[in-house]
Order: C-alpha cells, then structure tokens, then sequence
C-alpha cells in the first residue's frame, strides 16, 4: 500500500515535476503524489499537477490561517505526509500537530546557516555570494512551527567557484535538490516515516 503524499508549492515547481514523475514511473518506491497544494493561483506548479493528474488546491491566507478547508482537502486525499518544495508560508501550528513529523522540506543552502524568514530562493543563493562561500547545498529537515528550524533529515553539498554568481549558485543547488529530494522522501517512507533519534 502506497503512502500519499501531498506537494506544497509556491512556484514552478520544478522539484514537485520530478517528485512527481518518478513516483508515477516507479509505483514499487511505495509512494504516491495525491494532491498538490499552491497559496498562488498563477504557480506554474498547478501546471505541472494538471499535466500529470494530480488534483490540485490554491489556499487562500484567511482560509490558511483557519485551516478547516485544507485539512478537510488533506484527510479526503487521505494524506499520509507532506512535503515542501519551494512553498514560502510559515505552516501554522495546526498543521505540524495534524502531521507530526510528516512535514519535510527542503532548503537551498546548509542549515543553520542562510535560514529564517525572507532566506529563499534567490535571497539565499546572493548572501551566500556575498559571504565568500567556498560551498553551499540543501538540507532537508522536518518541519516544525518556525522557518527552517526543525531536525536536520539529509545534508548535501557542492563546491562553489570564487567566480560564481547567485545564479550559477542557484543552478548547482538546484540539481542537488533534483538529484536529491525525491530519493530522500522515498527513504523515509520505506523506514516508516519515523525520525531518526
């Protein structure tokens, strides 16, 4: 029996486009995208769920901040987890107590370093540039009720070129999150989604 997974997404969406192929291609990693979740009704990421046949929902922040519509939506899907991919609201506290240790997210530089509110996206890559970092990376962790703050999961690292921009940054974490996200998620499902301790 697969476990369901729903994709929260504020973006393109290009990590819920390979989350979501290689778990349609590969049925026997025991996972299942189900529902994918936007706070914006122009993600390109609803795209993605469209194209593919994964039923998709745009939550509103008042609705958000209530919460009954979305965990209706997540307990008709049957959601077992969640996962995070490029989604920049802070998850309530009703939320983490309805998926303890079933929210994960991934982040695009090393935790704790270049988190917390506002370290997303291009923000991180160009402090990182600014620093004089010689490397940068994801980390992927679970989620709990403050930005970037919950147990560290998977850390990966990549080298970075002194001539390096922000953008070439991007890149380079980029393909680790792409090489990466999917087969963590997959790893924690077959373990039974528990935290290591």
């Amino acid at each position: 029996m697969s476990t369901r997974i729903a994709i929260f997404v504020s973006g393109g969406g290009s990590n819920a486009r390979v989350m979501i192929d290689r778990f349609q291609a590969h049925p026997e990693d025991g996972v299942e995208v189900v529902l994918l979740v936007s706070n914006k009704a122009t993600a390109g990421a609803l795209t993605v769920a469209a194209e593919r046949g994964v039923p998709s929902l745009v939550v509103k922040r008042s609705e958000w901040t209530a919460g009954t519509e979305l965990l209706e939506a997540l307990e008709a899907y049957s959601v077992d987890f969640i996962v995070l991919a490029g989604f920049l609201w802070l998850i309530p506290a009703y939320l983490v107590q309805a998926y303890p240790n079933r929210i994960v997210n991934i982040h695009p530089a090393l935790l704790p370093q270049y988190g917390g509110k506002g370290m997303y996206g291009h923000h991180v890559h160009a402090a990182v540039k600014a620093a004089g970092e010689t490397e940068s990376g994801i980390t992927i962790h679970y989620v709990n009720e403050n930005y970037d703050e919950g147990n560290i999961i998977y850390q990966a690292a990549v080298r970075l070129d002194a001539d390096d921009t922000p953008e070439k940054i991007a890149e380079r974490v980029l393909r680790l999150e792409h090489a990466n996200y999917w087969r963590v998620v997959r790893q924690l499902v077959q373990r039974g989604l528990r935290p290591q301790q």
